[in-house]
């Protein structure tokens, strides 16, 4: 279970409309268990079917999260014309079990935001709460 304050929603999924036809990606940071920021990196491959982050926006990102005593506990992705569900690149590029790993959807008029969990190349829907 992931929990997440709405506007957080809002602003992922406007930024994943924004950076249309690409990718968007960035992380979440929280604590006691909420999610309350997000931050919005750079898709380095401007491309509509991958994501790689800007290594000097993730070290800032992290080092931001720290000093404001909050943990990074996902990263977010959107799929412009695919479903919100972890691609096999994804499912491969999942190196962190101990986070989740948020997906945008905007292949339809209704955006969709899921969440999940990936352990060894194991794929768990996560209950997202809003909060």
């Amino acid at each position: 279970m992931i929990s997440i304050k709405q506007s957080i929603i809002d602003q992922i999924v406007a930024h994943a409309r924004h950076e249309l036809p690409n990718e968007a990606c960035g992380y979440l940071a929280g604590d006691d268990g909420v999610v309350t920021h997000s931050y919005q990196l750079t898709n380095i491959d401007h491309s509509p079917e991958h994501f790689s982050f800007d290594p000097a926006e993730q070290f800032q990102t992290v080092r931001d999260a720290r000093n404001k005593g909050l943990q990074i506990v996902a990263n977010y992705h959107s799929h412009p014309a695919t479903p919100a569900r972890p691609s096999v690149e994804d499912i491969r590029l999942a190196y962190d079990p101990g986070i989740s790993y948020l997906i945008i959807s905007l292949a339809s008029n209704q955006s969709d935001v899921k969440s999940f969990r990936i352990k060894d190349s194991i794929v768990e829907k996560e209950e997202i709460i809003i909060v």
